[in-house]
């Protein structure tokens, strides 16, 4: 089985809900946002609207204040730095909007591999 990436947050999300791997999803991305000591905890309740709201909150205040450690968040969570560097970085709202999707992206892959293969 072929993993195919969703083409954006929403998508995503609504597959994760789909494929009732929703609750590993956000399981995944506080334990990785743990690990990169930038506890976020999202609460097993959130709705996936929330979720998308509040990481996009979370990264934007990362790279406006803590540059160093949102670099380090996405080396913790794997985001592939190719994917980063053909962001367009002149607005920083636009950007971090980008950047949780690819976070998103990531995480549900891990999470989707370990559910298909385990």
């Amino acid at each position: 089985m072929l993993f195919i990436a969703p083409l954006n947050t929403d998508l995503l999300l609504s597959e994760a809900e789909g494929e009732k791997l929703y609750l590993k999803l956000i399981e995944q991305m506080n334990k990785d946002f743990n690990l990169a000591n930038e506890g976020i905890d999202f609460p097993m309740s959130i709705s996936p609207n929330e979720l998308k709201i509040q990481l996009h909150e979370k990264i934007y205040r990362l790279i406006q204040y803590k540059f160093a450690e949102y670099l380090n968040l996405l080396y913790i969570i794997d985001v592939p730095e190719d994917q980063i560097k053909k962001l367009d970085g002149s607005d920083i709202v636009i950007l971090s909007e980008q950047v949780a999707f690819l976070i998103l992206k990531r995480e549900w892959m891990k999470v989707w591999f370990r559910n298909k293969y385990r």
